[in-house]
């Protein structure tokens, strides 16, 4: 329910705070005194959509704020979108509108914390609806009444739909597999023929090890270079151990201060741990002696396995450059290649296989359209009669009204076609209601379809923008009637021109125009106080107040029949009131 509406530099609006209450609530007041201002806002602050104009001139802000009560499925919806209750009573929604040199910007708040319009707009369908005359095109657009009649049904079609909806992502996407195929078909030859070529070149050469070619390098080298490697560690094995000439090799001189070491260690045992180190070291002179005069003696040349080794190389760069640029990324596109290749070759994907994959799904799509229909079939006998039976009262006694289900190509959405079939006079043909029904009858049936959906709407409250235009007299009274009956489930909220409505009210509002000076004491931009026209909404609490509003509805003046025409009509409503209660 609406608390509470806070808006500033909204249009014609400075600033305006209203508060409302449950049961019926009106607004009233001369046409173009700014009543459809207040529900612009409403439908602002609730992520509509705004333009510049909106801003009051001379300001580059408007904010609109609305305070709704909360209840428990409200609060775990918000819990969800990690949103935190200020309190216990109210959740507070508001928005900024800015206006710059190029664009406009807003910003909505929920309970402080930002948030985006897909949010906004989940939000508004748990707090409001708004219903106006201007819903005309709405109720011709066969999307718009498949909704409204899968609401309707309730859980059964809903649950349904989305299986549909299921069916039909996986009949498409076996359609647009097959189709893909179909028109690709000479491309995927082409690619077969591709990857069965590589896929032989890269499997003749062998591709194991990632580190091949810098091995094979390092072995090219070893066998260039087998002389010079076989004359270094000759003389490395001189140097070390055994030299012919007549400087002492290193184990010599080794051998030679072990020996001094040991006479020393006599006399110092400190000396010890050097003469260790010494013997060590002389270990491991002898040691690597030996082993490099035996890896010289194992080398030799071998021209043959030279030029294997030269001409492996030059195969893994070629395969590199075609493939690479490194080995690891040739080897790893040959594994990729070789799955792109099972799958062309995959017996399954072939289009036989696929028509007979998509004709299957099309099979599943359809039993669950069927079904869907059904269920819609039920939903529409189900609102005809209620519709018929809310129409009834509102001066429709011998009206006719039925919902035409037409089939169609599946959709996600089902194979229906849906059209409110309409005939409020006897005698007369059903024909679609956006073509026969007149302002007053779509008044009356956007009036009763809502009746139809209050027990099952999500939203609170329910607002009317001047949903009695072009009826009278005894319409009015059956329209005023059924906005009371809504208004004991529902917060109801309406702009209306008509007394017998505004009698009914449990809170009633008067908007009007008003001029008021800006820039009083001081000087405005042109050196002169300014006039401006302001938006002012009146809370008519006592029965003075509110019996001469509804005698200027009804006769414009304040007279003595107007007068007594509105105690009249105050009268009858606190009467309808107390008999419904009963």
């Amino acid at each position: 329910m609406l608390l509470c509406l806070r808006i500033e530099n909204f249009a014609l609006i400075d600033q305006l705070e209203l508060e409302f209450g449950a049961g019926l609530n009106v607004l009233t007041g001369e046409t173009g005194a700014g009543k459809s201002i207040i529900l612009d806002a409403i439908d602002a602050v609730l992520g509509g959509k705004v333009s510049s104009r909106v801003i009051r001139t001379g300001t580059s802000r408007a904010l609109v704020e609305g305070t709704f009560t909360y209840s428990p499925p409200l609060a775990a919806w918000l819990s969800e979108q990690e949103i935190d209750l200020i309190d216990e009573n109210s959740v507070v929604i508001s928005r900024e509108i800015t206006a710059t040199a190029s664009n406009i910007r807003s910003r909505s708040r929920v309970n402080g914390v930002l948030v985006n319009r897909q949010i906004m707009g989940e939000l508004r369908d748990r707090l409001v609806e708004i219903t106006a005359q201007g819903q005309t095109v709405q109720v011709g657009q066969s999307a718009q009444v498949r909704e409204w009649l899968d609401l309707y049904g309730g859980d059964s079609p809903m649950q349904q739909r989305q299986k549909v909806a299921t069916a039909f992502s996986a009949y498409q996407s076996a359609h647009l597999t097959l189709e893909k195929r179909r028109t690709s078909e000479r491309e995927r030859l082409q690619q077969l023929d591709l990857l069965t070529y590589q896929v032989q070149e890269l499997g003749t050469a062998n591709l194991d090890d990632p580190q091949e070619l810098e091995q094979l390098a390092q072995e090219q080298e070893r066998l260039n270079h087998v002389v010079d490697l076989q004359q270094m560690s000759y003389k490395v094995y001189q140097a070390l151990y055994q030299n012919d000439d007549e400087t002492p090799a290193a184990a010599d001189l080794l051998a030679d201060s072990e020996a001094t070491l040991n006479d020393m260690v006599e006399y110092d045992a400190q000396l010890r741990s050097l003469l260790d180190l010494v013997r060590d070291a002389q270990t491991a002179v002898v040691e690597v002696g030996r082993q490099i005069n035996a890896y010289g003696d194992s080398l030799e040349a071998d021209p043959q396995r030279l030029e294997e080794v030269e001409e492996r190389i030059q195969e893994l760069k070629q395969i590199c450059r075609k493939y690479g640029p490194t080995l690891t990324e040739a080897i790893a596109y040959y594994q990729r290649i070789q799955a792109e290749l099972a799958a062309l070759n995959d017996s399954e994907q072939s289009i036989e296989n696929l028509e007979h994959q998509e004709k299957a799904c099309f099979e599943k799509l359809t039993q669950a359209c069927q079904k869907l229909t059904q269920l819609r079939r039920q939903a529409a006998a189900n609102l005809e009669s209620r519709l018929i039976a809310e129409l009834k009262p509102l001066a429709m006694e011998k009206v006719q009204f039925q919902v035409e289900i037409v089939p169609t190509f599946p959709t996600a959405v089902g194979a229906d076609k849906i059209t409110f079939m309409f005939s409020p006079n006897p005698g007369e043909p059903l024909q679609p209601l956006t073509e026969i029904a007149s302002g007053g009858e779509m008044s009356r049936f956007l009036l009763a379809l809502k009746a139809c959906f209050s027990q099952s709407d999500a939203a609170e409250t329910l607002v009317f923008d001047e949903i009695d235009v072009g009826v009278s007299g005894r319409v009015a009274q059956a329209i005023a009637e059924k906005l009371h009956q809504l208004s004991q489930s529902n917060q109801v909220l309406c702009v209306t021109h008509q007394p017998l409505v505004a009698a009914m009210a449990d809170r009633h509002f008067r908007v009007d125009k008003q001029t008021i000076t800006q820039g009083k004491g001081k000087k405005a931009n042109n050196g002169n106080t300014e006039q401006r026209t302001v938006v002012r909404v009146t809370n008519l609490e006592d029965l003075t107040t509110r019996r001469e509003e509804l005698a200027q509805l009804a006769g414009g003046k304040s007279a003595s029949d107007a007068i007594a025409f509105a105690e009249s009509l105050l009268s009858q409503a606190a009467n309808h009131r107390r008999q419904e209660q009963r």
